[in-house]
């Protein structure tokens, strides 16, 4: 159980998850906590922005045996779809997906985060007409954008207790389960204001080159060099990373070239902006 105690970490391909039950407590709601039981990955990128992430549990859920054999808490994972902006998921916003009580859970979601300080703001919320509710917290104050252990932890904790408050009186069903995590390696930067925010780290950039539906879509890693915020204009900059260097000069940093190289792009052209992982 030290891990359990420890910062739990959830890596982008959720392999190798681990339920740990935690002793009961008088609550009727269980309260589950996740992490990779892979080996700890080397440090880069990815390591900084993995997700944590807490689950609980109105009611008991059946086990379920997946189809390799294996006993399962029976959670319905999210789709694994394409992110988009405003989707709920790693493209934050909210999704209700005309769930009639979605909009009564977000509302007691912001109640909730009403009593944490205001640099954690709700960074993604999603329901499912299966009764599931997925929140997102984003720390604006931290370098990653990931509240720590002990906040996600009593977010989750003060958002059940209201959920089965609530949920007594009627207004909502009773059986809610709630997932509680942070953003993540995969989240979606709005332009400009996300790029801003993160500017000193290195970003995947789709982009296209004109406004026609048919135009090739290209993409690259690039640094932000400044935006022209008059003429709504993002100039980028080849960030010095293994894939924009050449191959032949194994070991050496980008040439001059590529270092003065720019590229002028309005924010209307960025497709998909997200943080680059190594």
């Amino acid at each position: 159980m030290a891990v359990a105690r420890g910062m739990i970490k959830r890596m982008s391909n959720r392999v190798g998850a681990v339920l740990l039950r935690p002793p009961t407590t008088p609550s009727h709601s269980h309260f589950f906590l996740l992490y990779n039981h892979s080996p700890p990955p080397s440090k880069s990128h990815l390591s900084s922005f993995s997700s944590t992430f807490l689950r609980s549990f109105s009611h008991h859920f059946p086990e379920e045996t997946s189809d390799e054999g294996a006993t399962t808490d029976g959670w319905e994972e999210e789709d694994e779809t394409e992110p988009k902006i405003g989707d709920g998921g790693d493209g934050g916003g909210v999704a209700l997906q005309n769930v009639p009580w979605g909009q009564r859970t977000l509302s007691i979601a912001e109640e909730v985060l009403m009593q944490f300080s205001e640099d954690i703001k709700l960074f993604a919320f999603k329901t499912t007409p299966r009764g599931y509710v997925y929140v997102r917290l984003d720390k604006l104050t931290e370098e990653y954008g990931c509240p720590s252990m002990e906040e996600l932890e009593c977010y989750n904790r003060k958002y059940k207790q209201r959920l089965d408050e609530v949920g007594a009186l009627g207004e909502i069903p009773d059986d809610l389960a709630l997932e509680v995590s942070s953003p993540g390696a995969e989240r979606l930067l709005k332009v400009p204001d996300d790029i801003i925010r993160f500017k000193d780290m290195p970003m995947r950039v789709g982009y296209t080159e004109n406004i026609e539906s048919n135009c090739l879509e290209r993409d690259g890693v690039f640094l932000l060099d400044f935006i022209e915020k008059d003429s709504e204009m993002c100039v980028w900059k080849l960030a010095d990373v293994r894939e924009n260097r050449d191959p032949l000069r194994k070991g050496r940093p980008l040439s001059r070239k590529q270092r003065d190289w720019r590229l002028k792009l309005p924010f209307n052209l960025h497709r998909m902006v997200s943080l680059y992982l190594v």
